[in-house]
């Protein structure tokens, strides 16, 4: 820091490259070198020492105030168990003390919060050796938590006019190869079976699928836009080093759906997808979030991206002019696009500040012709759609792991696995719990009856501890006046209320989703 050294970047061959490294005898920069090419290759220059990076850094070492090294970790090189065994070691670096200071109780809340912890501890999911690695195991808890975003999901698609469909968890490889996901997406499906002397593979994504669909029936302008939604269930083979809890798994249940429409429809359907994001963000109270515009890059198109450069500037071109009269915060990201299209990453940052990447909106220009996919226009000749790929509430995996970090697993009271708990002070009042439980069944609340043979103090300290939002404490003045004495998760005590008045109040609270 004292020394100030200025950061040099400077673009090498591969061949230049290749002869430093292979000097200084580095065989894991020998490695990355072996999947670049001329004009990706960058070395950084700090005083006397050099390496190679994409970059960037920050102009010099004068701005390093504030040091921590926070953790080490084993990691495989690549994120390949097949490969060496390596130490990463993690630190942070700060202009000043206190931002570092600020940055590091973050982690420490993020501790906390850590979805994995709270995952185990609520009973929400959990992993089994013999199911396999990123392969969760949905517990009571955490279906309940599933089907209410499913509840939420299939309520606001039916609202703005989606029409739900059911797919196959395989399909044969003929399909992908047609879509063009084999070539660019082989790498992160699970291997073939093959059957009969045909290929079949478990599906990664499920937009063949809906291609599918739409082609079964003769389609006129009049059936557009067609909007197609699936909870569809994808398995992709992440690698084991990038395994992560509920954030990378391989098996993934997505919020899916794709939208058919005209160049004509394209501005308004894009519009109210990004309307949906932003519905969803008031409803779980996310307060901060950007939409990243991933668009290609002209070098390499007919590589990493389908080789059509006036319909990737047409397309991008749209959905740019869409944020923009939208009033969207958007950040454009180059070299990020999906293969056949642009898309936008949905960043959102939870209640501690930590960002995470939600879900996805994509246009698509070349499924379509792909597939054949054909309506009859106004002037009664044949056009293909364009496709809008989206996925509003991601995964459920991805999703829920936010969502214990976002609320430190104090769901609000609709998304609570248990609503209510029920308490009473002593087996004398059993029975009169045991009724208002089942009245709270009734009416759709889900509550559960604690008539352990443990102290009253006991039971609350355990239902805090499975945050659960409501207690109703029953004893002799609840029993003989037929009320109920109202706890508040984390709050305490919130009064006296008759068991109609305060059914009112909770179903209020939970048809409306209140947040937290």
């Amino acid at each position: 820091s004292k020394k100030n050294s200025e950061y040099v970047r400077k673009e090498i061959s591969k061949a230049d490259a290749v002869a430093y490294f292979t000097e200084k005898g580095d065989e894991y920069k020998l490695d990355l070198l072996s999947g670049l090419n001329d004009g990706e290759i960058t070395f950084y220059t700090q005083g006397d020492f050099t390496d190679l990076c994409r970059g960037p850094h920050i102009p010099h070492t004068g701005l390093i105030k504030a040091i921590k090294l926070t953790s080490i970790a084993g990691a495989y090189w690549k994120g390949d168990e097949k490969n060496k065994q390596l130490t990463r070691i993690y630190g942070v670096s700060f202009p000043n003390q206190k931002e570092l200071d600020e940055h590091l109780q973050m982690l420490e809340e993020a501790k906390k919060r850590d979805h994995r912890k709270l995952g185990k501890e609520l009973g929400i999911f959990t992993f089994d050796d013999d199911v396999g690695p990123g392969l969760p195991l949905w517990m009571p808890n955490g279906t309940i938590i599933i089907e209410e975003l499913e509840k939420l999901a299939k309520e606001t698609e039916l609202s703005a006019g989606y029409k739900r469909v059911v797919t196959p968890h395989i399909a044969k490889e003929s399909m992908y190869l047609t879509s063009g996901h084999l070539p660019y997406y082989q790498d992160s499906m699970y291997p073939p079976m093959e059957l009969e002397g045909v290929k079949y593979y478990l599906k990664a994504m499920n937009c063949p699928h809906h291609h599918k669909i739409f082609s079964a029936e003769s389609r006129s302008y009049k059936d557009l836009p067609l909007r197609l939604a699936e909870y569809g269930t994808c398995y992709r083979y992440e690698q084991s080093g990038e395994l992560f809890g509920l954030m990378r798994v391989r098996c993934l249940h997505m919020n899916d759906a794709h939208i058919y429409c005209s160049k004509d429809d394209f501005a308004n359907e894009f519009r109210a997808v990004n309307d949906m994001y932003i519905k969803y963000f008031n409803i779980f109270g996310i307060d901060k979030y950007v939409m990243r515009l991933s668009l290609h890059d002209p070098a390499k198109l007919g590589q990493k991206y389908i080789d059509e450069p006036e319909l990737w500037k047409e397309t991008e071109e749209m959905v740019r002019q869409v944020l923009i009269d939208s009033n969207i915060p958007y950040v454009e990201v180059p070299d990020e696009g999906a293969f056949y299209g642009p898309k936008i990453d949905v960043q959102i940052w939870s209640a501690i500040g930590r960002e995470f990447t939600l879900a996805t909106n994509q246009v698509d220009f070349a499924q379509g012709r792909r597939f054949g996919l054909q309506y009859t226009n106004r002037e009664n000749q044949s056009e293909t759609p364009l496709i809008i790929h989206r996925a509003p509430l991601g995964t459920h995996e991805r999703f829920i792991g936010f969502l214990l970090e976002h609320y430190a697993g104090k769901f609000p009271l609709w998304l609570s696995p248990v609503q209510v708990k029920v308490l009473p002070i002593s087996d004398k009042f059993n029975q009169y719990a045991s009724e208002v439980t089942q009245q709270l069944l009734r009416v759709g609340i889900r509550a559960e009856l604690d008539d352990r043979g443990e102290k009253i103090g006991k039971k609350i300290r355990d239902t805090e501890l499975m945050k659960v939002p409501y207690m109703f404490v029953i004893g002799e003045k609840e029993q003989t006046e037929g009320i109920v004495s109202v706890r508040r998760q984390g709050k305490g005590d919130a009064g006296q209320f008759s068991l109609s008045e305060i059914l009112t109040t909770l179903t209020s609270e939970i048809q409306n989703r209140h947040s937290n």
